[in-house]
C-alpha cells in the first residue's frame, strides 16, 4: 500500500467520524477522496460514495431506532420518491450524459469534469447551510404536521441530486423534515440517516447494472467508515457538535473551492 492509499484509507475513517460526530456531512467528502487520493473514475467514484454513504447511514440509523428516534412515516414518505428518483438517475440518467458536454474556447468540458464541478457546487451549497446553520432544537413533544405535496417534492429533488454527485444530501433532507414535518432536529437527524440509507443503496443498485465493482475495495473502504463511525460517536462525547459542524463546513467550503480550481486547471 502506498502513501497515496493510505491517506485515502483515513480519509474513509474521516468521513466516518464526521458522520458519528454531527449526524451527516462526511459523505460529501467521499467522492473528492475516491477521485483525488485512490484515483477513480468520477462516474464510478460516485457508484462507490453510494454505497459507502448507504452502508454506513444504515448503521446510524439502526441505532437511532433502537434509541426510538425514528419517524417512520415521515421517512415512508420521504424515502419513496427519494429512492425512485435516485434509482433512475444512477440506471439511465448518468450513463445517457455524453462524454463531451461543451467547450469553451480550447478547453473541453468532458463528462468527468461536469460531474465534479456539480459536485463542487453541491459541496458549496452544504457548507454555506453547516456555516450558517443556528440549529435549535423543537420542543420534543411538539405535534409533527405531515406537508405530503412537499415533502414528496423535496424527496424526488434530493434523490436526484443524490444520484447525480453520490452524496447523502442530509444537509438538504435535515431542512426540508423540520420545515415540511415539524420534527424536532434529533428526529429530523435521525430520520435523515434512515432515508439517506435506503435511497443510496437503491441508487447503487441502479450502477450494479451498469458498472464494474471492485467488491474487495469497496467493502474494505465501507468498513474503514463504519470504523470512523463507531470512534466518531464515542468522540462526540466530548467534543461539541454544533461548534464541529461550523469549522467541518468551512473546511468543506475549501475544498468545494479546491475542486473547482483543479477541474478548470485541467
Amino acid at each position: 500500500m502506498d502513501i497515496q492509499q493510505l491517506l485515502g484509507y483515513l480519509g474513509a475513517l474521516l468521513i466516518g467520524i464526521v458522520l458519528g460526530l454531527i449526524g451527516g456531512g462526511g459523505s460529501i467528502l467521499t467522492v473528492p477522496i475516491l477521485v483525488y487520493l485512490m484515483f477513480i473514475n468520477p462516474v464510478t467514484a460516485t457508484a462507490y460514495s453510494l454505497f459507502v454513504v448507504g452502508v454506513s447511514a444504515l448503521v446510524g440509523a439502526i441505532r437511532n431506532m433502537q434509541k426510538g428516534l425514528v419517524d417512520f412515516r415521515t421517512a415512508i414518505v420521504f424515502a419513496i420518491p427519494a429512492f425512485i428518483a435516485v434509482y433512475i438517475t444512477r440506471r439511465y440518467l448518468v450513463p445517457a450524459i455524453p462524454e463531451e458536454l461543451f467547450t469553451v474556447g480550447d478547453f473541453v468540458i468532458t463528462k468527468n469534469i461536469g460531474i465534479m464541478l456539480f459536485f463542487a457546487l453541491i459541496m458549496l451549497i452544504a457548507s454555506v447551510s453547516m456555516i450558517k446553520s443556528k440549529r435549535g432544537d423543537s420542543e420534543e413533544d411538539s405535534i409533527i404536521i405531515y406537508n405530503y405535496p412537499l415533502i414528496i417534492i423535496e424527496g424526488f429533488v434530493v434523490g436526484v441530486l443524490t444520484g447525480i454527485v453520490g452524496a447523502g444530501g442530509g444537509f438538504l433532507i435535515i431542512p426540508a423534515l423540520v420545515l415540511l414535518a415539524k420534527l424536532p432536529m434529533k428526529k429530523a437527524v435521525a430520520t435523515s440517516l434512515l432515508i439517506i440509507a435506503i435511497k443510496s443503496l437503491i441508487g447503487f443498485i441502479g450502477d450494479v447494472e451498469n458498472l464494474d465493482i471492485e467488491w474487495a475495495f469497496l467493502l474494505t473502504f465501507s468498513g474503514v467508515s463504519i470504523i470512523g463511525i463507531f470512534l466518531g460517536i464515542y468522540l462526540s462525547k466530548f467534543i461539541e457538535g454544533k461548534k464541529l459542524k461550523k469549522g467541518f463546513g468551512w473546511f468543506v467550503l475549501a475544498m468545494g473551492f479546491y475542486i473547482i480550481y483543479k477541474e478548470l486547471k485541467g
